[in-house]
């Protein structure tokens, strides 16, 4: 069996990726992906460059922890996450999620809980550069409503 996560460098290869997910599972009638790129602004500042940070071994078993509990949830046959650390540029792929079901619906819904939960709660650190120098921001970004939307605490309160 293929990691469920991979936590790398180089870019990825997405009909690679797709097709791997669905390699020999002929159960799988809806593959759903979301691919996140670096933008060149944030916070209404311009970004010539992100780097982003993980801690190793951690940040994979906190996403394999949601990816078990999307299996919980939904009625999907395989998941995948590939994110992206280092230094990016605009326009690059950062993160991609891919999920495999019979029916469309579980894949969509399991594709949105991975990618809420990677957005709000997964452990990456980014350092934008901006024409103002070098920032340090948490890549997490607080949205309560989508943590209750899937039943899960903010880490702010």
């Amino acid at each position: 069996m293929d990691a469920r996560v991979s936590i790398q460098t180089g870019d990825f290869d997405l009909s690679a990726e797709v097709a791997r997910l669905r390699a020999q599972d002929s159960r799988v009638g809806a593959v759903c992906t979301f691919v996140g790129t670096v933008r060149d602004r944030n916070d209404g500042q311009s970004v010539s460059t992100m780097e982003l940070e993980h801690y190793p071994g951690m940040t994979e078993k906190a996403i394999e922890a949601m990816i078990d509990e999307a299996f919980r949830r939904f009625d999907i046959f395989g998941a995948r996450v590939v994110h992206r650390v280092g230094l990016l540029q605009p326009r690059d792929q950062i993160v991609l999620v891919a999920v495999t079901s019979a029916h469309r619906g579980e894949s969509f819904q399991a594709c949105e809980f991975l990618m809420d939960y990677l957005k709000t709660q997964a452990p990456f650190w980014k350092k934008e550069q901006t024409p103002g120098g070098a920032r340090w921001v948490d890549a997490r970004v607080s949205d309560d409503a989508a943590l209750a939307r899937w039943g899960i605490e903010s880490r702010n309160t």
